[in-house]
């Protein structure tokens, strides 16, 4: 008894003491965090090890500035060193949650462009328990209050101080070494930040990924043209033929892109209660005129939707930290489909989103990708209502593109980023026409709601499409842009596919989105290839008659014959139709057995396509951080040049107008110079006078 007493006596009232109950509780909540809060994939006695370790060089090194000062000055700033970390800790929480990541510098960087909303995704998302990571800010500011903490003035020597300092470099180093020998290249071939935090913890990963950032602005500053060559090599060596049957059988025709916002495959056919969520889109899917693409993935990283869009638009991946759109649109030349579409055929180009228009930095990348046109929610009426979560609910929406739509002079490639379908999938009872799952999970049952109003919306404008027969010289292309139920959600996920269990495997056969072409007389089907949002723009202009072998470019068309079906994730996994890549194990796509001992032959082929999956993603990345395509321009085309665009309202429609009474075949000119506005019909109940 008198052993402890003289311990607790040693601990509250010496600063070596108040120090070490910093560092517990800091190591305590750390390690906490990461087994509660986070999925980290933790596997092995070496990895357990190391997330219970990998706090504690950190934290000394960080609360351990405390010991070079002296009075009541050490005690108070080492008190708001926890504080300030244990707030980063709590964004991390809450970031990760929606997103299954962790905050980076490029996000941070680019936060005004996609902070619409925030307040509402982050209460959707706080659970009380995520404020523990205060407790011990709280419970120590009280025993300095009440001086139960005494503080010491005594002047620790600086020799002390700094001697606590290199243990934890010396720990840090450790720390370092067991993890590269568990993971080689941990640092420098890594493309999952989960790895970093798992075996190096979250402070140790705020700063490589700092270092990583001010790196990638040292690298564009030194890019020049002979970095380009190694990606010409590789694009060139891997480039595959379009198929000749589809070459340019949509040759001349308008491009409509439907963008379905968190829209994933398995809502395709799926039924609540013995009704069709997506009614619409499955009518569509199995059309006899319609290519679908069962085995397609969304292939986004940080940048989500934007990353969706990089790929769409150039067939160049987004990058491991940020967004490329956010970071990189404004500066960047880029080849985009846009752009090639104006120059090849006399392409009008359009984005038409019921959200701000600076979300994702788009007022600015769609510049530098060649969009004629934006029409973002500035140009829309927005009332009481019209708007929830990130823009104009999808009918309401649609029904006032109407009449930006009918203007657009043909052939036309516009692209509608619809919105309602987006976390945290919310409708008011007006537009509820389907009931709710019941896992019991709030983030995930609304889903089947928003995605149902969604299909409603697209049933409305196909009606639109018919009643106008803009839908007999239209290509209509959907896509889903990313997972709507994150991979945080095993348990329900599991409820709605009727599975037993849902591991990690299955959550990455989860992130198939649909790809569909509709098209009047299209030779259409149900098609098996596995691709992924990379391949998406080589398969619209195999469709549209492009030749793209001299464009730089990671996709291949989903029709080609030898497409090589290999689907690269932003973190390195993989899918193929016979293996896949899931946290350094793998797996066989078809059953999701995993490969325990990999024989010769498989070694052979899954190093292989580990190869091409780490030279895609690292040569893409090359291309957008050195901004390598301002070094490389095909004959025929020419650069982008930013300051030709306006995307001002008044600027906007004086264009408009200047363009359709040129060519004289916009929709509201062949209708008789009428508007087609009446034709749009919708149920919306906002909209009932």
């Amino acid at each position: 008894m008198a052993r402890l007493k003289a311990l607790f006596n040693w601990l509250t009232k010496t600063k070596i003491g108040y120090f070490i109950i910093l560092l517990t509780f800091f190591w305590l909540k750390n390690y906490i965090v990461y087994l509660t809060k986070f999925n980290l994939g933790v596997v092995g006695s070496t990895q357990n090890f190391l997330l219970l370790f990998n706090p504690i060089p950190a934290g000394i090194i960080l609360l351990g500035i405390c010991l070079f000062f002296k009075g009541r000055k050490a005690y108070w700033l080492a008190l708001l060193v926890d504080t300030i970390l244990s707030m980063w800790l709590f964004a991390n929480i809450l970031y990760y949650r929606e997103f299954s990541d962790f905050l980076s510098a490029s996000i941070i960087k680019t936060s005004g462009s996609s902070s619409d909303n925030l307040g509402k995704s982050i209460a959707g998302i706080l659970h009380f328990s995520d404020f523990f990571v205060f407790l011990d800010v709280a419970i120590i500011a009280i025993l300095l209050i009440f001086k139960i903490i005494k503080i010491d003035v005594r002047n620790l020597k600086f020799k002390i101080s700094a001697l606590v300092e290199l243990l934890a470099i010396a720990l840090a180093g450790l720390n370092l070494t067991m993890a590269q020998k568990d993971r080689s290249g941990l640092l420098t071939r890594t493309f999952d930040n989960n790895y970093i935090v798992k075996y190096l913890g979250l402070n140790a990963f705020t700063v490589y990924d700092g270092i990583k950032t001010v790196h990638t602005s040292t690298v564009m500053a030194k890019a020049n043209h002979n970095d380009l060559k190694s990606v010409q090599k590789y694009v060139q060596r891997h480039y595959i033929e379009p198929n000749n049957e589809y070459f340019g059988v949509a040759k001349g025709k308008n491009v409509l892109v439907i963008h379905l916002e968190s829209f994933q495959q398995f809502l395709i056919d799926y039924k609540v209660d013995g009704k069709e969520v997506t009614p619409n889109l499955n009518k569509l899917y199995h059309s006899k005129n319609t290519l679908s693409f069962k085995n397609f993935f969304n292939q986004v990283g940080q940048g989500k939707t934007s990353d969706a869009e990089m790929m769409l638009e150039n067939s160049i991946y987004g990058l491991q930290a940020g967004s490329a759109m956010s970071s990189y649109g404004t500066t960047n030349t880029f080849e985009s489909a846009p752009a090639i579409l104006r120059q090849k055929d006399n392409y009008t180009s359009a984005v038409m989103h019921g959200g701000a228009g600076s979300f994702w930095n788009r007022d600015n990348a769609y510049k530098s990708f060649g969009y004629d046109y934006f029409f973002p929610l500035s140009f829309y009426k927005n009332k009481k209502h019209y708007y929830v979560g990130y823009g104009l609910k999808d009918k309401i929406f649609l029904s006032q593109s109407v009449k930006y739509i009918e203007h657009l002079t043909q052939p036309f490639y516009l692209k509608l980023i619809t919105v309602t379908n987006h976390y945290p999938y919310e409708i008011d009872k007006k537009n509820q026409s389907i009931d709710k799952t019941d896992t019991g999970d709030k983030t995930v049952d609304g889903y089947v709601q928003t995605a149902h109003y969604l299909d409603q919306a697209i049933g409305e404008l196909l009606a639109y499409l018919k009643k106008t027969k803009l839908d007999k010289n239209t290509l209509l292309m959907l896509y889903g842009d990313h997972y709507g139920i994150s991979g945080n959600h095993h348990r329900a996920s599991a409820q709605l596919l009727g599975k037993s269990s849902f591991n990690n495997f299955d959550n990455l056969q989860f992130q198939r989105v649909p790809l569909m072409f509709h098209m009047n007389g299209l030779k259409g089907g149900i098609k098996r290839t596995y691709g992924g949002e990379i391949d998406a723009r080589p398969t619209l202009f195999n469709l549209l008659g492009i030749k793209d072998n001299d464009l730089i470019q990671f996709g291949h068309s989903l029709l080609s014959p030898d497409n090589p079906q290999i689907v690269a994730q932003r973190n390195g996994d993989f899918v193929t139709p016979e293996y896949s890549k899931v946290e350094g194990s793998y797996y066989y796509t078809k059953s999701g057995k995993r490969i325990k001992h990999l024989t010769v032959e498989q070694k052979r082929k899954i190093s292989l396509i580990n190869n091409i999956v780490t030279s895609e993603l690292s040569l893409s990345d090359r291309i957008i951080t050195g901004n390598l395509l301002r070094f490389y321009k095909p004959d025929w085309f020419t650069t982008v040049k930013r300051k030709k665009y306006s995307y001002k309202k008044s600027d906007t429609m004086k264009e408009l107008k200047k363009r359709e009474k040129k060519r004289k075949n916009s929709l509201w000119y062949l209708n008789n110079k009428k508007t087609t506005q009446s034709m749009f019909k919708t149920d919306a109940p906002e909209l009932d006078k």
